[in-house]
């Protein structure tokens, strides 16, 4: 069930918010069983084949998790040690399965000359992001001695609907205490119209920005990658890097409202990665709690930064191979991870050299240098294989110059109208880099002042006016033919 339908906003969010605010007047524990059950609810539409996967991960998840803290209290540090790693086996190996099976299995066939069929394992969707909250909660139970008693609480943390197929990824400490406070399970007229204002911006991000520049992908990327003039090349390619911008913003927009309506606060997960002025400012901001998983689980475990430069830089290339393999199984992701770890280890080079001296034209360069850098990388990102990428990027760097109005004149078939395509790019760009993001414009955090003052008739005509955009948005979506987020597919 996608989030820009009329099914998901006039059928399954008004009964899940019915539900649990109604059950909250009888008791918060059935109010919380209730939108476990919905959260398993709104999974299912997608594929019921699925759930016994979902709930075996879960129930596996929690008694490792009840395991562990039992140890840590016994002060069985040895025990609970291999409880973790239990965990981590049974997690890994069952994201490993469903997603990386084939993608080894061809890769070694390749690499010894044999052959391979394969067995073409259908990707449960949403299973990075309730295996990677799952491995979070256990490594939290070893080291801060943390355990979920109430089986519900730790079912609806695992599959809250608002996350579950495209992050962010949860942390038992900034979930839980959520769930049983009582202000979550009180309706408010203010927070749901803040959340609706969230759920519109994400809406129009989607359905307008994201979805309009879609168009000009699929031609470079998927069919004439081999004739590519510059222009076509760069148009692609700058289409694609706005269209993953707004359609991963509007997700998170809209993931964010949603939750906001129940009274619970996700964690911020994407914040204007575009206006970074250095890789690193840019995975501050761009899939927030993937990058934070990454570094605290992962990076800091290698050693981060304290055992020498070149350890680091290790370390740092390592994370982000792995933080590409994550994204999908396929060697365009790994390149993809590759050069991330190849931007970061130049970035903290520069950064040794220069110190943190800031002027203008150092701002203006790193932001430039940041950019173009991503939007390269984003090629193999979106790329097929591998030499679909480097076609693109041939065309980008020494490509024919053809593509001006004037080639119809001359008899010059065009993949793309450049004028429409370089348009759509601009407003793209200008939304991108120059308005502020949703968080800027409306708050983050328990927003009460705002929810104060849009309450009552302000409030409800606010409340209305969105309603109407949110119905219009969604009647062109249903018109041109509901697509999907991109990040379900990783």
């Amino acid at each position: 069930m996608l989030f820009n339908t009329f099914l998901f906003v006039f059928a399954f969010l008004p009964v899940a918010l019915l539900g649990y605010f109604l059950l909250s007047k009888i008791s918060l524990r059935l109010s919380i069983v209730f939108l476990f059950l919905a959260s398993l609810g709104f999974y299912i539409y997608w594929n019921i084949n699925f759930l016994p996967l979902l709930l075996g991960s879960i129930t596996v998840n929690y008694f490792i998790g009840q395991w562990i803290g039992r140890e840590k209290e016994a002060r069985h540090d040895n025990k609970a040690k291999w409880a973790l790693i239990t965990g981590l086996v049974f997690n890994l190996g069952l994201l490993g399965f469903f997603k990386y099976f084939d993608f080894f299995g061809q890769s070694l066939a390749w690499l010894v000359g044999a052959d391979y069929t394969p067995f073409n394992i259908t990707l449960p969707i949403g299973i990075s992001f309730f295996t990677f909250t799952q491995i979070a909660y256990l490594v939290d139970c070893h080291v801060a001695r943390i355990r979920e008693y109430k089986t519900e609480n730790y079912g609806l943390f695992v599959t809250y609907f608002p996350h579950l197929i495209a992050g962010p990824i949860l942390h038992h400490k900034d979930m839980m205490p959520q769930f049983d406070r009582a202000e979550s399970h009180v309706f408010s007229q203010g927070r749901l119209t803040v959340g609706t204002l969230f759920f519109v911006i994400g809406l129009f991000k989607k359905v307008i920005l994201a979805d309009g520049v879609a168009r000009f992908v699929a031609p470079v990327f998927d069919l004439h990658y081999a004739s590519l003039s510059v222009l076509e090349a760069w148009c692609g390619s700058l289409a694609y890097t706005f269209q993953l911008y707004f359609d991963f913003s509007a997700y998170s927009d809209m993931a964010y409202g949603l939750s906001y309506m129940f009274g619970i606060i996700l964690p911020i997960n994407f914040n204007s990665p575009y206006k970074a002025r250095s890789i690193i400012d840019f995975w501050r901001r761009w899939h927030i709690t993937l990058s934070t998983f990454l570094r605290d689980y992962l990076y800091i475990p290698l050693g981060g930064n304290r055992l020498g430069a070149t350890r680091r830089h290790v370390n740092l290339m390592t994370t982000m191979l792995l933080g590409g393999l994550w994204h999908g199984a396929s060697w365009t992701f790994v390149i993809w991870g590759a050069l991330h770890g190849i931007y970061l280890i130049i970035n903290h080079a520069i950064r040794h050299l220069l110190g943190e001296r800031q002027n203008i034209a150092i701002t203006s360069l790193g932001w430039l240098f940041t950019f173009i850098a991503v939007v390269v990388s984003w090629v193999f990102f979106r790329a097929t294989s591998i030499d679909t990428a480097l076609g693109i990027l041939h065309a980008m760097t020494v490509g024919t110059f053809h593509g001006l109005p004037s080639d119809s004149l001359l008899g010059i078939n065009r993949i793309m109208d450049i004028d429409v395509c370089a348009v759509w790019i601009i407003v793209c760009a200008a939304t991108a880099f120059f308005v502020p993001n949703a968080y800027g414009m409306l708050g983050k955090g328990i927003l009460q002042d705002v929810e104060a003052k849009l309450s009552g008739v302000i409030g409800g005509a606010v409340l209305g006016a969105a309603l109407v955009i949110t119905i219009v948005l969604l009647a062109i979506s249903e018109t041109r033919g509901v697509s999907e987020f991109l990040y379900f597919n990783f």
